[in-house]
């Protein structure tokens, strides 16, 4: 997905699953509790980029090509696989989602997506 399409994504889930000023500022620094409006937002962002399926849950491929930034697709598609799993504990949806995606963020493709954001930030101050 473009920028512009994650923007509008990112706005269509905050508008159907709102957080409050305190979990934004969390979600936005990486700090994402394990609460369920986050979870919930969680869930409609990775299902609106195609990340997630609520039947099959992470389709690693489609991670891998998403957030290749500076590692080979398939390392990022190991680490993915990594972090997949089929919810045999019948978690809630959310939870599945969100379990999945705190894997993926304390590995690599985590450390290197927190760098590109904050130069995507840096970037936006100097316009």
């Amino acid at each position: 997905k473009t920028e512009a399409e994650l923007k509008v994504i990112v706005k269509e889930c905050l508008k159907d699953f709102p957080l409050n000023n305190e979990q934004l500022q969390k979600y936005t620094t990486f700090q994402q509790p394990d609460e369920e409006p986050i979870r919930k937002y969680m869930l409609c962002t990775a299902k609106g980029v195609g990340f997630f399926s609520e039947h099959e849950g992470y389709h690693v491929d489609r991670v891998a090509k998403q957030f290749k930034l500076d590692l080979d697709e398939a390392e990022v598609a190991v680490i993915t696989e990594g972090c997949a799993d089929k919810n045999a504990e019948g978690s809630s949806v959310d939870e599945w989602a969100y379990r999945g995606h705190k894997c993926v963020m304390a590995s690599k493709i985590g450390e290197r997506l927190r760098v590109y954001i904050e130069n995507l930030k840096k970037e936006a101050k100097k316009h």
